[in-house]
């Protein structure tokens, strides 16, 4: 909780007001309420009648406060000079954002524009409704964003299988009796693709119903400190073990998707493909016993209601699109997908896959020109952005718009990204930071801050794990002169619509989008729902509405024409066979395996800005096992050198039996010592960025996600 600060108490006469949002810096959405007087944030704590978060908040909530005060924080539009920043109108930016990138379009073609997306953006709903109406008259192809470092795999099954990007099913936590967790943190996260506030408490209530939860995971982290059980995997195995799991309950006869048979084709042809393997050749290449899989399997199979879930960690690796299929195959040939404490679809209240407006997705329409990597959905994987800006050629990026995100931290490769920016031509950043990213631009855009603008979650309630709906008013006045994100993006779509002579159409507000999503949602007037939902109703409820738990929904809620599930997508099958071949390849001699880790106080680069949340022991240093640290003659708390194919950092090295023999585990985000930066608190802080040490070249091959986790690395004495 936040406490006044004495200095201010000269206005302790100006009476106090209560306020409710929700917390939009991580996926959990906890309500908040905060204390107010004037423009003096009194306290934040939780919003104890939040039907999602029950009053669970995280130490990220009083963040909302840092940031927004933080003298670090961009506030005017800033242009670079020969001098260095200087301030200037925001008329006068956007028209030469828009003149400059108009001008490099029409000189070099659509393809010399790029736009990056951060994961901020999704946190924020005018990002979500009017982020692509910048660069949307330029119609470039070339748009990236953080999917790619994240949950890509998971969106291309979701629209393989269930014909929607965002049908992901997500784990019934609050009814399941078997939860089997792969490469998630959830009590550091508290959820991701699975919006779980108060993890804590849920998985204590699971355990007191007589539940379990097993971890799979390299580290021994926060979550494997609750978990019943918890078994060490090597990096980029997941694959394997999930074979196992699923050979043995072919082999065995387990399999029962029961009411899910009439409508999941191909569970035939899975059971066939996976046959082929052998349950002890898995075992040694992913390091788990063969009786313990095997183990596994049959509680998986056997519990009334089990869940698997498998997160980040699974994701970012060499076989993540096959890894995350092998998940919802296992839930599905078990009968747990669409059942109650199994894994279902939630039913949000402003619902962007059952809409007219709804993207479905598409994969491989086009591909990059340097590589040939796929687009999903309209974006290019982000490994490809800095060879599309350094290779000449036709179709050359050179131009850049950012917003919310700062790649040259969060990508692989950052240190090339970091070259590749400052060869452009011209960048443009939608930003509230001087970053290791923005730096390199030109102009920086800088929005409101999440309190002095409204907020829905678009995104979060349809990965949570019961079903909501809350709307929060700003808590302060838009400051004189300054601009939501979503104005930024209008009025510079509308300028670059004038300069090139076509028709800008003016987009709703925000909020009279979400208005007529409520209203033609599955619980608005328009679908004749007796709680008649609405813009107006919701704002009578600061604290959200609760509209009941998770519900089987299949095969209805299917988004293919024929409302089927397609449970082997040709390319997963081709896929499976590569894994087969390539089974037996084992590590470079010497050469460690190298993963991230989360923490509960950290999410992104912003959070670094803030004292309380980076106060305390240090905690971006390399973690590795004490057995590696002695072959290698080095000492607990010495300066070591990490190196990969990519590139090398030093770091202090801590030694901890955390992770397993083999692995070292470094934090992303991190790498604040560059030069030219606004973000002093951070400096301060610098660590090293894990993303200097991971591989452009090292990606899931079938969806182009980066593989940063199981990057092979090599660490000797500084």
């Amino acid at each position: 909780m936040t406490q006044a600060n004495p200095a201010e108490r000269a206005t302790e006469t100006t009476p106090e007001r209560t306020h409710f949002r929700a917390c939009n810096l991580c996926e959990a959405i906890c309500g908040l309420e905060i204390r107010v007087r004037g423009t003096e944030i009194l306290s934040i704590r939780g919003d104890d009648a939040d039907p999602l978060s029950r009053g669970h908040i995280c130490p990220k909530a009083v963040a909302l406060k840092d940031i927004h005060q933080d003298p670090d924080r961009l506030r005017k539009p800033m242009r670079r000079t020969a001098d260095g920043w200087e301030e200037i109108s925001w008329d006068a930016a956007l028209d030469l954002a828009a003149e400059r990138l108009v001008a490099i379009s029409q000189e070099h073609g659509a393809a010399s524009i790029a736009a990056y997306y951060g994961n901020p953006n999704v946190h924020n709903y005018g990002s979500m409704t009017h982020g692509s109406r910048a660069l949307a008259p330029l119609k470039t192809r070339n748009r990236y964003s953080a999917t790619s470092v994240d949950q890509l795999p998971h969106q291309l099954l979701a629209y393989w299988m269930y014909g929607h990007q965002l049908l992901l099913p997500i784990a019934d936590i609050d009814r399941c009796d078997y939860f089997l967790v792969l490469g998630a943190n959830p009590m550091a996260s508290n959820g991701s693709l699975m919006t779980v506030p108060d993890f804590r408490a849920r998985l204590k209530a699971l355990q007191a119903r007589g539940g379990r939860m097993v971890l799979l995971d390299p580290r021994r982290t926060e979550t494997a400190e609750v978990a019943d059980a918890h078994h060490f995997i090597r990096p980029g195995t997941d694959a394997a073990f999930l074979l196992g799991l699923l050979k043995t309950i072919f082999d065995e006869g387990l399999a029962q998707p029961g009411k899910l048979a009439p409508f999941a084709d191909g569970i035939e042809a899975a059971a066939q493909a996976i046959g082929a393997f052998e349950v002890e050749a898995l075992s040694v290449h992913c390091g788990i016993p063969a009786e313990t899989i095997r183990r596994i399997a049959r509680e998986f199979a056997a519990a009334k209601c089990a869940a698997a879930y498998g997160r980040i960690g699974v994701s970012i690796q060499r076989w993540g699109t096959l890894s995350q299929w092998l998940i919802q195959l296992l839930n599905i040939v078990t009968g747990n997908l669409d059942r109650e404490g199994g894994v279902l679809f939630p039913q949000p209240a402003v619902d962007m896959i059952d809409s007219p407006a709804s993207k479905p997705g598409h994969f491989a329409s086009w591909k990059s020109r340097v590589r040939g990597l796929p687009e999903f959905a309209g974006e290019l994987p982000v490994a490809a952005l800095a060879e599309e800006i350094l290779t000449p050629g036709e179709g050359q990026i050179r131009a850049l718009l950012t917003s919310a995100g700062n790649p040259v931290l969060s990508t692989p490769n950052g240190a090339q990204l970091d070259r590749a920016l400052d060869s452009l031509e011209f960048m443009v950043s939608v930003d509230i930071y001087l970053n290791e990213t923005t730096r390199h631009a030109d102009l920086i855009l800088p929005p409101t801050s999440a309190l002095e603008h409204d907020h829905y979650d678009l995104i979060f309630h349809v990965f949570a794990v019961r079903n909501t709906a809350r709307y929060s008013e700003p808590l302060f006045d838009k400051p004189e002169g300054a601009l939501h994100d979503w104005e930024i993006f209008e009025g510079l779509g509308a300028r670059i619509a004038q300069r090139l002579g076509v028709k800008h159409q003016p987009s709703p507000r925000p909020d009279q989008i979400i208005d007529m999503g409520l209203r033609s949602g599955p619980y608005g007037g328009m679908r004749k729902h007796p709680l008649d939902l609405s813009l107006t109703k919701l704002k009578q409820q600061p604290s959200g509405i609760d509209l009941g738990p998770l519900l089987p929904s299949l095969p209805q809620r299917l988004q293919h024409a024929d409302k089927r599930i397609r449970c082997t997508p040709p390319e997963v099958l081709a896929e499976l066979e590569s894994f087969a071949s390539e089974l037996p390849e084992a590590l470079v001699d010497g050469a460690l395996s190298l993963i991230g880790r989360r923490h509960l106080r950290s999410n992104n680069s912003w959070m670094h800005n803030s004292a309380r949340l980076v106060k305390g022991p240090t905690r971006h240093q390399l973690l590795m096992h004490p057995q590696d640290l002695a072959a290698r003659g080095l000492l607990d708390g010495s300066a070591v050198r990490i190196r990969s194919r990519a590139g090398e950092v030093v770091v202090k090295v801590e030694s901890s039996d955390e992770v397993m023999p083999g692995v070292v585990s470094l934090p992303h985000g991190w790498g604040h010592d560059r030069s030219g930066t606004r973000m002093g608190v951070a400096q301060a802080h610098a660590g090293a960025s894990n993303n200097d040490l991971t591989d452009e070249t090292y990606l899931d091959r079938l969806s182009g996600n980066a593989a940063l986790n199981g990057v092979p690395v090599t660490v000797e004495a500084a």
